[in-house]
């Protein structure tokens, strides 16, 4: 492992599992933490839900907890509980995934954690926020999906409810618990304080969806209902051309202007002069725009349309990521040696001119290093001399 990265020296305690917490933390771990990811003797169930090069090493698993070291400990024995006290008390950031009562039943909540390391940034990450009715229900991602308006949205585009085709709630709730952590750590780093940070999917995901669909909802008295126009008419889609498909957003007045004067249109009029104008018949306008990419290839409209710098793009396939020019001249992919082989990682999409990050390492088998661990954090080690300090 590598341990490079502006967060070099921060040591994690990770008691997250899936996908929301565990993709925090793969951030955090390629920036140079030391993550000690804390299973229970069954592992992660993510281990297991998708195919890899040897059992309980699924490819989803590997790639949001690459850089990590497994301890295996059963948090229902002292012996256990013990050596994740040992954990703590030498630790930066302690962050789970459970329900606030289940964290609790296990002596683990915020004031147990806070008792034996008062600096330490304790990390809450599950669906629902405690303070609201919903507190203690189980959620997931399509749920949370579900809850905070996806498949609302999705059935105004395709005419019936949907998801969206990745676990968006998930990935944008444990990015929002990345920067909510490192909000706390740079707190800590001012004035010495800890303190404990929540991240409930369920309130993550409203904010996220209210961004541009809260509107004219968001006054008083309301301007309209929410929703953003533009992003859920059912004419926004990729153009078909006459051999294939393309996305294209002829949106701004220069590229409006550039677009009409290069093609010629015969619809084009002065009632799209503007931006305005154009969002107040933003139907008509995508409909317009779709019987005019019909008329010329996919290869031909990238030409034009790059040269007339309005943003164009193939519909790529997810395979074809692997061998996209931008995504490997860029250095974006990294192959690293593990135990199991030879693994391609998409790596971090950030870039440092004096701490750049990396993937740190593999992803640990279960329980990889808990001899270690429990050698190195034991109760009999860092715990006992936290206290008498």
């Amino acid at each position: 492992m590598r341990n490079r990265g502006p967060l070099t020296g921060v040591r994690i305690v990770d008691l997250t599992a899936m996908v929301m917490g565990p993709y925090c933390t793969q951030i955090l771990a390629d920036m140079g933490a030391d993550v000690i990811k804390v299973e229970p003797p069954g592992g992660d169930d993510t281990r297991r839900i998708s195919v890899g090069p040897e059992p309980g090493l699924g490819g989803v698993f590997v790639n949001v907890n690459r850089g990590k070291r497994s301890a295996v400990l059963d948090l229902r024995t002292e012996a256990g509980c013990a050596t994740l006290r040992g954990l703590i008390a030498g630790a930066d950031v302690f962050i789970h995934s459970m329900r606030a009562g289940a964290i609790a039943r296990l002596g683990f909540d915020y004031a147990a954690v806070a008792a034996i390391n008062p600096t330490i940034v304790y990390t809450n990450c599950y669906g629902y926020g405690r303070r609201g009715p919903d507190a203690d229900r189980t959620a997931y991602d399509d749920t949370i999906q579900a809850e905070c308006g996806l498949p609302f949205v999705q059935e105004k585009l395709t005419g019936a409810p949907g998801y969206v085709g990745s676990i968006i709630a998930d990935k944008v709730a444990g990015l929002t618990a990345v920067y909510a952590t490192m909000m706390a750590l740079f707190h800590r780093e001012r004035t010495g304080e800890g303190q404990e940070v929540e991240v409930p999917m369920f309130e993550t995901m409203a904010a996220f969806m209210l961004v541009e669909h809260a509107n004219g909802a968001m006054f008083d008295p309301p301007l309209s209902g929410a929703g953003y126009p533009r992003a859920v008419t059912p004419e926004r889609k990729p153009y078909r051309t006459r051999d294939g498909h393309l996305s294209a957003l002829v949106y701004n007045d220069k590229q409006w202007n550039a677009f009409v004067s290069a093609v010629r249109p015969a619809w084009a009029g002065p009632e799209y002069a503007t931006l305005a104008q154009r969002a107040a018949r933003i139907d008509t306008v995508y409909g317009l725009l779709s019987e005019t990419f019909l008329e010329r290839t996919t290869a031909e409209w990238l030409e034009l349309l790059r040269a007339l710098d309005i943003p164009a793009a193939p519909v790529r396939t997810l395979d074809e990521l692997f061998d996209n020019p931008q995504l490997t001249e860029s250095g974006f992919f990294e192959t690293v040696d593990t135990p199991y082989g030879k693994v391609r990682f998409p790596g971090p999409p950030t870039w440092f001119s004096r701490t750049p990050g990396g993937v740190a390492g593999p992803a640990p088998r279960l329980g990889a290093d808990t001899d270690d661990i429990v050698q190195e954090f034991g109760p009999a080690g860092e715990l006992i001399d936290h206290l008498e300090k």
